[in-house]
This record gives C-alpha cells, sequence and structure tokens, in this order.
C-alpha cells in the first residue's frame, strides 16, 4: 500500500484506500438491504484481509443496518485485536426529518455501536434536514470541543453547501476535513460541478464511495451479462446494467484489462489506482468487499504506478461520464 495521506487539514493519516462498511448491515432495513446479510466470521476475513494489506480506516454510518453494520465492524476489529487508536473509524449522522440537535442526542448511541472505538470522523450522511448548515456546524464543533469526535465530514455535499459548511466550522475553529461523494471513472460528476475544484482549495479530502460504479468497472459483467440477474438490490435495474450500458462503457473495460494485464493486476484494481493517483492526495476511495478476495483485491490496487501515458489514456476514453 502506498504511504499515508493527511485526511483533510488534520493530523490523522489514512491509506489511500479504505474499507467501506455499508454491507455489514446484515440486510437491515432499506439500506441495509441493498446487500445479502454477512456472518460474522466472513466480516472478520474481510476486515483481516483489509488490515493485513494496509488498510488503517474503515467507513461505516449509523444508516447501515441502524448501526449494526457499526457493531459488526468493532466486534470484528476486537476479535482482531486491534484496540483504539490502531485504525481510524469514520461514521455518519442521518439528517433526513431530523434537527440539528439530533447529533448530539445521538453521539452516546454512535459511540455505544462503535464501542471500544471512537470516531475519528463524523459525517452529515446527506444535504438535506431539518437545520440549517450553521446549526449543524455548531453541534459538530461542540462534539469536536467535548472530545467525543476527532473531525468532521460531509457526504454528498454540492460545492455551495461544502464551503457553507467549512465557513462555518471555520468560525469555530474547527476544519472541514472531508466531502464523501459518489465518484469512479463511470460518475466523473464531481469534476464538472465544482465540488472538486473547491475541495483542492479547501484542503478538504474528497472520499470517493462507489469508486468501482458498484462492480461494474471489474468487467465481470460485461464478459457475463447473466451475472446481475443473481445479484441482490436494485442494481439490476440501473441503466449502465442492462445491455447499452455495457456497450457503452465496454470501451473504457477494455482499456482498463489492457493495461491491467501489463501491471499484472486486474480492471478494478487500475480503475482505484486510477482513482488515488490521478489528482494527487486529494482523492481516497472507500471499495467495499463481500468475500475475502474481494478486501485482497482491493489492498492491491495501490501495489503499482499507472505511468502519465496510462493515466491520459484512461481520462480520456472516460471522459464522456463526466
Amino acid at each position: 500500500m502506498e504511504k499515508l495521506r493527511k485526511l483533510g487539514r488534520s493530523d490523522i493519516e489514512i491509506s489511500p484506500i479504505g474499507l467501506g462498511c455499508w454491507q455489514f448491515s446484515a440486510g437491515v432495513g432499506l439500506v441495509g438491504g441493498f446487500w445479502e446479510a454477512l456472518p460474522p466470521p466472513v466480516v472478520e476475513e474481510i476486515i483481516d484481509a483489509s488490515l493485513q494489506g494496509g488498510i488503517n480506516w474503515f467507513d461505516t454510518a449509523e444508516a447501515y443496518g441502524n448501526g449494526r453494520s457499526e457493531q459488526a465492524l468493532a466486534a470484528a476489529l476486537t476479535r482482531l485485536g486491534k484496540k483504539p487508536g490502531d485504525v481510524v473509524v469514520a461514521t455518519k449522522w442521518l439528517p433526513v426529518a431530523r434537527l440539528a440537535s439530533s447529533i448530539g442526542a445521538t453521539i452516546g448511541e454512535r459511540l455505544s455501536a462503535l464501542s471500544p472505538f471512537g470516531i475519528d470522523l463524523h459525517q452529515i450522511h446527506q444535504p438535506y434536514a431539518f437545520a440549517t448548515v450553521d446549526a449543524q456546524a455548531e453541534q459538530m464543533a461542540k462534539l469536536v470541543q467535548e472530545g467525543k469526535i476527532r473531525t468532521v465530514g460531509v457526504s454528498n455535499f454540492s460545492e455551495k453547501k461544502m464551503r457553507a459548511m467549512h465557513a462555518a466550522l471555520a468560525r469555530r475553529g474547527v476544519p472541514l476535513v472531508s466531502n464523501q461523494m459518489q465518484y469512479s471513472l463511470l460518475d466523473r460528476r464531481l469534476e464538472s460541478n465544482g465540488v472538486l475544484a473547491a475541495a483542492k482549495e479547501l484542503g478538504i479530502t474528497i472520499i470517493a464511495y462507489s469508486p468501482l460504479a458498484q462492480g461494474l468497472l471489474s468487467g465481470k459483467f460485461h464478459d457475463d451479462p447473466s451475472l446481475i440477474k443473481s445479484r441482490v438490490g436494485p442494481r439490476k435495474f440501473l441503466p449502465n446494467f442492462r445491455v447499452k450500458g455495457l456497450e457503452k462503457s465496454r470501451p473504457l473495460i477494455e482499456e482498463l484489462k489492457k493495461i491491467a494485464t501489463a501491471h499484472g493486476a486486474t480492471p478494478s484494481q487500475v480503475a482505484l489506482n486510477w482513482l488515488c493517483a490521478f489528482h494527487g492526495d486529494t482523492v481516497v476511495a472507500i471499495p467495499g468487499a463481500t468475500k475475502r478476495r474481494h478486501a485482497e483485491e482491493n489492498v492491491g490496487a495501490m501495489g503499482f504506478t499507472l505511468s502519465a501515458d496510462e493515466l491520459r489514456r484512461i481520462d480520456e476514453l472516460s471522459q464522456r461520464y463526466r
């Protein structure tokens, strides 16, 4: 794994690739139902492979199985002998239909679910709430000052809202360290909507979720389109997974395969490598994993260096998705 990077303008150092833990939701709730329930031994194997490969941080959320992902993560880390301070833990508060006061009112639940691990990065999961950005910033800053969380991030915030949160936190002496956004070679909207440019300007880390476009960039669905029929959740109904969508992205997939062969890697690893390298240290990624081999593949993504020509070729073929 490549050397650690700073999380925004904080003293926290993270690996370029972390582990997204949405899939540890135990199949509970609308959000958790996207994935099949994983038994604890499988969760532990995935986390162990991630740790062995150099990943030092994990991203979960209240919404992932109503806290079950947080609990599964903490339990597996404990069984693997990890202690508070050994890893970086990120979670999220869900603002939907809530007031800003809910941030402080629910922090005990988050800390309990993650016990004995603390919260290194607490994020506002969505920009939609019955609260102003300023009110949310006030609550988050208070948690930092009380020592209940270390840093503050947001997720899915537009450039305007991200700048507003950055300014509101700055007035309270707290930096905004991250914005978690959907970003992949098949979804490059943040490059043209101002989010990426503002993040670079303000020293905010972009945490890319769905960095493999829900598995599309692996090429497996292009090789065998029937695979999607057996997958749990709504992916099978999305346009990108249908025949027309697969044909649109096929030229990019073929290029990823070609470059992967040259490096003894996989298309997924090339896609992750590009994401974490193309913009310097600004972008980190949190691919998920439902099997140990998926986690092992993730950690191998930063084990090689893409040439300037390879970075350019990938960029050009994926430009249609900006």
